[in-house]
């Protein structure tokens, strides 16, 4: 799964001109489930998002954890963070999980959010939506399970945790 985090001061999402979900202060978690992800790849996601510590403490530094800071999440279904654009001019998304299964796990991963004491919200898997959101900071972090895409997820292959 690939994740795009943003810390925010609020961040909103708006489906046919109602608010369907809000947040603030927290994340804004844009998700895509890719081909082969399974539960496995949400649990661990959800994991390490609840957490990462991306927020400031009383010194400045980023050491506080969103529910340090008793924080919600806002998680909006991005199906565009799989774009390959390595050939042409026009994104492929390929590599996305079918629509079927890419709303499944992007529930699912919604659920373990809420599972690790998180308050969260959501969009709507497959709507045009419109996002709003103040970052703060800013403050932008990419993660992917797959560990040969991204940096610092602990699955090797999709579904196995390395051996110790």
């Amino acid at each position: 799964m690939r994740a795009l985090l943003q810390r925010v001061s609020h961040a909103s999402v708006t489906v046919d001109g109602q608010v369907i979900g809000q947040t603030g202060p927290g994340l804004l978690v844009l998700i895509c489930a890719m081909q082969g992800d399974a539960q496995a790849q949400a649990d661990q996601l959800a994991a390490k998002i609840a957490k990462l510590r991306i927020f400031t403490d009383e010194a400045g530094k980023m050491n506080r954890s969103i529910r340090d800071i008793g924080g919600s999440a806002l998680v909006v279904s991005q199906f565009t963070l799989a774009a390959d654009t390595s050939r042409g001019n026009r994104p492929g998304f390929s590599t996305a999980a079918s629509p079927d299964e890419g709303k499944q796990l992007y529930q699912y991963f919604a659920e373990q959010l809420a599972d690790q004491g998180l308050p969260v919200e959501t969009g709507e898997f497959g709507a045009d939506m419109k996002v709003e959101l103040l970052n703060d900071g800013p403050v932008t972090i990419w993660m992917d399970t797959d560990s040969g895409k991204g940096r610092g997820m602990t699955l090797s292959k999709r579904g196995r945790v390395p051996e110790a």
